[in-house]
């Protein structure tokens, strides 16, 4: 199993949005600021190939076909993920599987492209599966006042109407090293992908767990429309990881991508920081 981080791309977000009911007297000391109280957020995505030749993408990051109605949000240094992946020896045609932890703009923009000459929508991946949980897939064409603005359905349309989508209602193991786990909580059904590594399982968090400074349980993002569930999940989560020894990857953390997890007097914290996998 080999893995690959491309950071597609940065954001700004309001840091108490990030942080909900934490004060900035607290979260300021684990993750920085601007003077407008915006933090910097990655749009990470993971690029995976293994021994049966399989070649998959976690998430997608922005794209860029919404980014005028999004334009709150600052995007800055974004990068072509097709470009990204050829520079690593991969065509877009070569990808057989795309994960989607979850689908707010953030994460499956660039699922599709838009032809600059005519304004048509393509697949990105023409040949891969897309992995979506069913949950998911409900939620963005039914989705709660909280998250309808995070919701672009031409984002992921074009893969249903190429029989391109898997919908899964339940842990799913796509190989023996790599299975897909649900998580509520951010948003319903959210696949959080667990990969088997010869050293460890790496563990993509997706938006459960997305900053290294939100790994404490109570810590959880205004962002989340469940923060209850959250709360569960994220414990849920920790408990695997700090027992197993596995490694998470923070999606949107622009300072630190990967770390394993301690627990020590019933707090869980940051240990090992992991750069190679």
């Amino acid at each position: 199993m080999k893995i690959q981080l491309i950071d597609t791309g940065y954001f700004y977000a309001d840091g108490g949005a990030m942080f909900g009911p934490i004060p900035k007297t607290a979260w300021q000391h684990r993750y920085p600021s601007d003077d407008n109280n915006r933090c910097v957020l990655a749009m990470r995505s993971a690029l995976l190939s293994n021994n049966d030749g399989r070649i998959l993408v976690i998430d997608t990051g922005a794209g860029n076909k919404h980014l005028k109605q999004l334009s709150y949000y600052g995007f800055f240094n974004l990068t072509d993920l097709g470009g990204e992946l050829s520079k690593r020896g991969v065509s877009r045609e070569q990808v057989t599987d795309v994960i989607l932890t979850h689908l707010h703009f953030d994460h499956c923009g660039y699922t599709t492209v838009k032809d600059e000459k005519n304004g048509t929508l393509s697949l990105a991946f023409p040949n891969a599966t897309h992995w979506i949980s069913r949950e998911q897939w409900e939620n963005c064409h039914r989705p709660n006042h909280l998250e309808k603005d995070a919701y672009f359905t031409e984002n992921i349309y074009a893969a249903a109407k190429a029989n391109k989508i898997r919908l899964i209602d339940h842990d799913t193991a796509l190989s023996e090293d790599i299975h897909l786990r649900l998580y509520g909580g951010h948003t319903p059904g959210q696949i959080v992908p667990y990969i088997k590594t010869p050293g460890r399982t790496v563990v993509f968090a997706g938006d459960v767990i997305p900053l290294a400074a939100s790994v404490s349980p109570e810590w959880i993002s205004a962002y989340d429309t469940f923060p209850v569930t959250s709360y569960y999940e994220k414990i849920r989560m920790l408990e695997d990881a700090a027992n197993e020894e596995q490694a998470l990857i923070y999606c949107h953390d622009a300072y630190i991508s990967c770390s394993t997890i301690k627990k020590i007097k019933g707090f869980y914290k940051t240990e090992q920081i992991i750069s190679s996998y």
